[in-house]
């Protein structure tokens, strides 16, 4: 599956217009119908209106998505200030720090199929709204979220990412190929075709094969995760500087995930997995040196209880490079009874 993004300033009131086009045209293309498209575009411009009234260096991330089977528009709004004093208040209709009418927040909750926002003074908030085919959120074992964005002036995003996800198994790979730029993507994509065409079980032997199939490209740095909910176990292999954290609620600093030195495609040693085990409540965090290794959940309370777009957003906001590629992928299991 394609998890194309594209990133939007929200900054002027002029910006607003060309979001709200923007989202209408992800909604035709997800196959919403008019009434969900329709709720699409107000969200959108629900979103940017705050983004230009209120926040400071705002933008929009949108792309279509699919969840369980059902299709649907992300919008993830993001800016760097100066949050708010009091989340839930700000989600009631009526309340306006700013002279409106004060529905805003409160109409994106009620109009998306999945909602959830994180906020802090001075950093600033990040907001999840999803609208999916049929308005009911899809049943799922796994949550997730990403963000994934090229170079600046770049056309193309060297960084790629999959998920693949049934009966409580989960494989999520991201491939950085060298670089940035087309050539970048061509050895990414490449990686990424082997993905979609194995069953990802054995995250070696796919490994192994993109390392056959990316020779004569830049080649690429790739990760990937195996998750059997079932069995609480997870298989991780990886080439390069794709980094990997495996967290749960009780544990925020995480444990390191385990890559070895090399280049998909250009210099690779026969590749092991490391297995690890998955507590009920893990959060798995992956992403590509686009995005500064230095960070820890410690420093937001609260944050590891959000959704996984939300914990992506927040990193992506807060450490990305800002001269590179940058992914970042975030994935919780869902235990539900008799789990």
């Amino acid at each position: 599956m394609m998890y194309c993004q594209s990133a939007l300033s929200a900054v002027e009131a002029s910006h607003v217009g060309e979001i709200r086009r923007q989202a209408s045209q992800l909604a035709v293309a997800a196959g919403l119908n008019d009434s969900e498209s329709g709720k699409v575009s107000i969200i959108a411009t629900e979103l940017a209106r705050n983004l230009t009234r209120y926040a400071s260096r705002g933008e929009m991330l949108l792309r279509t998505i699919e969840v369980g089977g059902v299709s649907g528009v992300e919008l993830v709004a993001v800016d760097r200030g100066p949050g708010m004093a009091n989340v839930e208040r700000c989600l009631e209709d009526g309340y306006s720090s700013g002279g409106t009418a004060g529905n805003g927040l409160g109409a994106v909750r009620r109009l998306a199929t999945e909602f959830d926002i994180f906020s802090t003074q001075p950093n600033g908030t990040v907001v999840l709204a999803r609208v999916q085919k049929g308005g009911v959120r899809a049943l799922a074992t796994f949550e997730w979220g990403a963000v994934n964005l090229p170079a600046p002036h770049e056309p193309v995003c060297g960084d790629v990412w999959r998920i693949s996800q049934t009966n409580g198994e989960l494989s999520l790979m991201i491939a950085d190929g060298l670089g940035h730029g087309p050539q970048a993507a061509e050895a990414a994509e490449l990686a990424a075709g082997v993905f979609d065409g194995n069953d990802v079980r054995s995250p070696p032997d796919l490994l192994t094969t993109a390392d056959r199939r990316l020779r004569g490209t830049r080649g690429a740095a790739v990760a990937i995760a195996y998750v059997n909910s079932k069995q609480s176990k997870m298989q991780f292999a990886g080439v390069g500087n794709v980094a990997g954290s495996l967290r749960s609620r009780e544990s925020l600093l995480g444990r390191g995930l385990v890559s070895h030195n090399g280049t998909v495609g250009v210099h690779m040693r026969k590749v092991q997995s490391f297995e690890y085990d998955w507590p009920r409540d893990a959060l798995l965090i992956m992403h590509s040196d686009g995005l500064q290794s230095r960070w820890s959940l410690e420093s937001y309370p609260g944050l590891s209880h959000r959704h996984p777009a939300i914990v992506a957003g927040v990193l992506y906001r807060d450490f990305c490079r800002g001269k590179d590629d940058v992914t970042v992928c975030a994935v919780r299991f869902l235990a539900r009874n008799g789990s």
